[in-house]
Order: C-alpha cells, then structure tokens, then sequence
C-alpha cells in the first residue's frame, strides 16, 4: 500500500527537479554550458515568453525508444523537447521548445511525435503555434526514423498554413532538414551571434567547393535577414527575441476564422499636417515611406516586417484607430522605389499572410516601374512581379491604396490597383499615373517634332512639360473613376479610418476550386 502511493510521488519529484534544472542528469553543469553561449534553456526561453503560471506541459515523461549504439543507457525524460500550452496576454498559444543540452536538440522519433501531438492540438483548437528552434538536427542514432518525424512535422506545418499562424524563433543551430519546418511557417525570428540557419554547414561547403566559410557568415541572423530573406526579424538577443514574438502575435488573429484583436481607441482630431511636407517637389528626389506610414498610423504602432531584406519596398503590421491592418509601401528612399525581383517575392508572401487571417491590407504607392537590366530579366523578374500581382489579386480582404507621387507602367497594376480588385483607391495632388516618365514618355511621342526642330534640346522639353501636364497627374485617372478621390495628405488618416471601418464587412468570393497555381 504504501509503495504503491509512494511511486507517483518519485514522479512528481523527478519532474519538479527536473523543471529547476531543465533535464535530468548532470543539469547543472550543462545549463551553465548553455548559460556561457549567452543563450537561455528551453524551460526559461518558455518562461519569458509565456504568461506568468500560465504554461502545461504536455509529454514530460516521454524518453526516446532506441536500443543501438548504447542508447538504451542514456534516457532523459522529455527527450529534448519541452511541448505544452499556456497564454500571451491571456491568449491560447501551443509552444515547443527544443533542449539543446539533451543530445543537442536532435530531433528523434518520439522527439517529433510530441511536437506533431501539440500541432494537432493547436489546429484542432484554432490557436498559433511557436516552435522555438535549437537543434543540431536529426538524431543519426535513429536513422530514418528521425527523418520520417521530421517528414510528420513538414505535413503538418503545411496542412496548418492559412489556418492558424506559425512562428518559429531560432534560438540555436538549425541545420539541415530541420530548416525546413521553419520555413514553411509564417514568420522567423532570429537570434544574433547564436543562431544559425543551413540546409549544409561549412565542412560540407568546404568538401563540395572548397570554400571556407564560417556558420555565422552562412547561415547567422544577419546574413538571413538581409541578403536571403529567408529570416523575417533578428534579434540582439534572446529575450528581445522572445518579447518580439508576443508583439507579432499582438496584431494576428488566433485563427483565419476569426478578426484580429482590436484596442480601444477613443477618436480626436485625425488630420495630420505633418504629412504636408514629406513628399519633395522634385519628382526625383528621394523620401522615407516611413515618414508617411508613422504619420497615418497610430503612434508608435508599426511593427516593420523583413526590414533589412529588399528595402525597396516596405512591409509591416501597425494600427489604424485601434484596428490592426497590413502596410506594403513602395519605398523611394532606396532604389527609387522600383520594383524588383526580392521586393514583389517580399511584398507577395505578406499580402497573402494577412489574407489569409483576415487582416485588411493598406498599399502606399510610389513606384516608377519594375528595375530594368540583364540581372533582374535573367532572375526571373517576369515570374517574381507576377507573384505580386497574384496575390494582391487574389486577395479578399479590405484592400486600400493611396498613390503619394509616381505610379507609372505595369507597376501601377501591380501595387493594387482598382482594375485588380482593390476597394479604394486614393491619390495625393502631385501624384503622377501614367505609363512611363514625362521625359521617356516624350521622347517616343513626340520623336519627330523634336528631331526636326531648330532647338531640339528646348523642344524636347517643352513636350515633356505637354505631357506631364495632361498625363503626369491623378486627374486623367479619376476621370475614369480608377482613383476614387484625390486628397490632401494631411486628410490621408481620416480618409482611411473611415474607408477601412466601412469595409470591415467586407465579403468577396472566388470562384470554386481546389487551389490557384501561383507562379513560384
């Protein structure tokens, strides 16, 4: 009798001694290990992130099944992954936290059943998931075991896409097949100096091709952040990391059935005189987008998306009275702007984000066309821009533009225009809609006048100055009903508060079919 009621009690000790020292065995030594990286453990990285006594875990007791290579000595409970539920800001979030200080985080058979078993829940109970990502990859013990959990996990992540939001925090390594459940997730955040990301780390670069190259500089924060864009955020370090993915979740819904949490807004005067003098009188000198955008949105609300990936083009959440909305704005602070082959892939996976959960999507708009050149043709820029048009397209939700200076050629269909289903469309006085510059644009219409005049050079730009006059403006378009107003840029705010909260009922359906064929 009383060995019977003493049993569970030896568990529940394991499992308290276990939590304090977040595995068990030698768990000291090694969380001063992890501690001397400047990273946290998995226990900790879960109680930043959470809600204070909010977290259940799920699958404490679970230890690996195999037999070979000595492993049956070697057991620890949780076998490398802590999976549970809890809150952020009282909302139901599933999480996993992968234990480095267990096997390295080695993904093995029971590793990955006790993730996919909380990505079940989290789609059979409409809430995202964060998976906190610190492993060296599939544990070769296991052989293809270990790869066929990592094959259950990808399912999943893919059959959860458009459902419920994903996230992923890389925290530590992440190599080889592991990067793939990251990268078919919503958003990645990545840890400076700490983590990294590669399907092949540098010993197989430097056998293949010869080329040394350190993790940090194939696969760190920054490299992905800024040159492959295939990390949406980085992160000095981990706690900025972790408050980072309770802000991103701040603006998302909990699933694509249900509207993004609205705060309390009490409306005052919403004209915005500062937005008077941003945009130059020089049509070809450059401003920051981001001026404009902090001076339609609330204050201090905009949580900018890829920052340092494709700057032509800026992508981000923010709060427009309270609501939460999608930004895409052209940006002619770099690259005047153009579009390009990183900046329409960029601005296409966000439209079809906050597409999918119900998120209305905002569209400033100053763009001079798509880049030309040998480069941009020959990396398929014809495909990439498609994929932008595509998904504006595409699109159902509340969808608003407004043109602050250039909109010109097949760039202005692109960036949500009205003939792609875009439900307003404003443009500022200045505005230019036209299929090209006033200075091309007259040169090929006007070629012979100005070939045969006595002065070409003034005849030349007299005719620009003609054709600017009667294209290079918003007028022409809203003739034709496709810019529904022109406005002053300090009425921009009202305008859109009050477009967005009549299109919050919004209901647009496609036709029937198993999915569309994106150009990818």
């Amino acid at each position: 009798m009383s060995t019977q009621s003493q049993q569970p009690m030896n568990k529940r000790e394991i499992l308290e001694r276990k939590k304090a020292e977040s595995l068990v065995g030698g768990g000291e030594d090694r969380i001063k290990s992890q501690h001397s990286k400047g990273k946290l453990t998995a226990r900790e990285r879960l109680h930043f992130l959470l809600d204070e006594g909010s977290f259940n875990e799920v699958g404490a007791f679970v230890m690996h099944r195999s037999n070979d290579f000595g492993m049956e000595k070697q057991r620890f409970l949780g076998d490398g992954v802590v999976t549970g539920y809890g809150t952020i800001n009282g909302r139901l979030v599933y999480v996993f936290s992968q234990d480095f200080t267990v096997f390295g985080g080695s993904l093995s058979e029971t590793h990955a059943e006790k993730i996919c078993k909380i990505m079940d829940l989290a789609l059979k109970n409409g809430a995202p998931v964060i998976g906190l990502n610190d492993s060296g990859g599939a544990r070769i013990q296991e052989g293809v075991v270990s790869l066929g959990g990592y094959a259950d996990i990808f399912y999943r992540n893919t059959i959860a896409s458009g459902v419920i939001p994903q996230l992923s925090a890389i925290m530590g390594p992440c190599a080889g097949g592991a990067v793939y459940s990251p990268a078919i997730t919503d958003f990645i955040g990545m840890v400076e100096n700490t983590s990294y990301m590669f399907v092949t780390g540098p010993n197989v670069v430097k056998t293949v091709t010869n080329e040394e190259v350190t993790s940090e500089q194939l696969g760190g924060a920054s490299v992905h952040s800024s040159k492959s864009g295939v990390s949406h955020f980085s992160y000095a370090n981990e706690i900025e990391c972790l408050s980072g993915l309770k802000a991103l979740l701040s603006y998302m819904p909990q699933n694509c059935e249900e509207k993004a949490p609205a705060l309390n807004y009490q409306m005052a005067d919403e004209k915005r005189e500062v937005l008077k003098d941003i945009v130059p009188d020089n049509a070809n000198q450059p401003y920051d987008m981001r001026e404009v955008i902090d001076g339609i949105v609330d204050e201090g609300s905009f949580l900018e998306v890829h920052k340092n990936f494709a700057e032509n083009i800026v992508v981000g959440f923010a709060r427009l009275a309270g609501r939460s909305i999608g930004i895409i704005a052209n940006n002619p602070a770099f690259l005047a702007g153009v579009l390009d082959v990183h900046s329409s892939t960029k601005g296409a996976r966000f439209v079809r984000f906050c597409d999918a959960f119900n998120i209305p999507l905002l569209v400033l708009e100053d763009v001079p066309g798509f880049l030309p050149g040998t480069d941009q043709e020959w990396n398929a820029i014809i495909t990439n821009g498609a994929k932008l048009l595509y998904a504006f397209s595409e699109a159902t939700v509340p969808r608003v533009t407004v043109i602050t200076r250039k909109a010109y050629g097949g760039a202005y269909d692109v960036m949500n225009s009205k003939h792609i289903g875009a439900d307003m469309n404003f443009a500022w006085p200045g505005a230019e809609i036209a299929v090209m510059g006033a200075k091309g644009a007259a040169e090929i219409i006007f070629k012979k006048e100005i070939t045969n005049a006595e002065n070409p050079e003034l005849a030349w730009k007299e005719k620009e100055a003609e054709y600017a006059e009667k294209f290079a403006n918003p007028y022409r378009a809203a003739e034709r009903g496709f810019i529904d107003e022109v406005i002053m840029p300090e009425q921009t705010r009202q305008k859109l508060i009050s477009s967005f909260k009549m299109l919050e009922n919004k209901v647009a359906n496609l036709p029937k079919k198993k999915h569309g064929n994106i150009p990818l």
